[in-house]
């Protein structure tokens, strides 16, 4: 199991960085290609994707006078193992709720 970073759910609570996110899985962009299609400044998208990038979910990379950035697979398959964790505590809970039910009602 990969590790899990409790600041990658946090930073995804935010719908311009699930946003931003979003757009990274689609393909690699600068700072400038992201802002020009999102509501918001490019010091914004800046301080989303420093957020992001500590959280482990975006990387970057320098080309020419810009940085290029791009979702990190290892981050979100973090992310990724922390929900099926949840979801499998969930149905493991939801199974034994209804077999104790069925015992129960016999």
């Amino acid at each position: 199991m990969r590790t899990y970073q409790p600041s990658a759910l946090l930073a995804l609570g935010d719908p311009t960085r699930l946003t931003i996110l979003e757009r990274l899985a689609d393909r690699p962009l600068a700072v400038v290609d992201l802002a020009r299609a999102l509501p918001v400044s490019r010091p914004a998208v800046s301080q989303h994707l420093r957020v992001l990038k500590e959280a482990g979910l975006v990387v970057d990379q320098p080309m020419g006078n810009r940085r290029v950035y791009r979702a990190d697979p290892d981050g979100l398959a973090a992310v990724r193992d922390q929900l099926d964790a949840f979801w499998g505590k969930a149905l493991a809970t939801f199974k034994s709720t209804a077999e104790q039910t069925i015992v129960e009602d016999r």
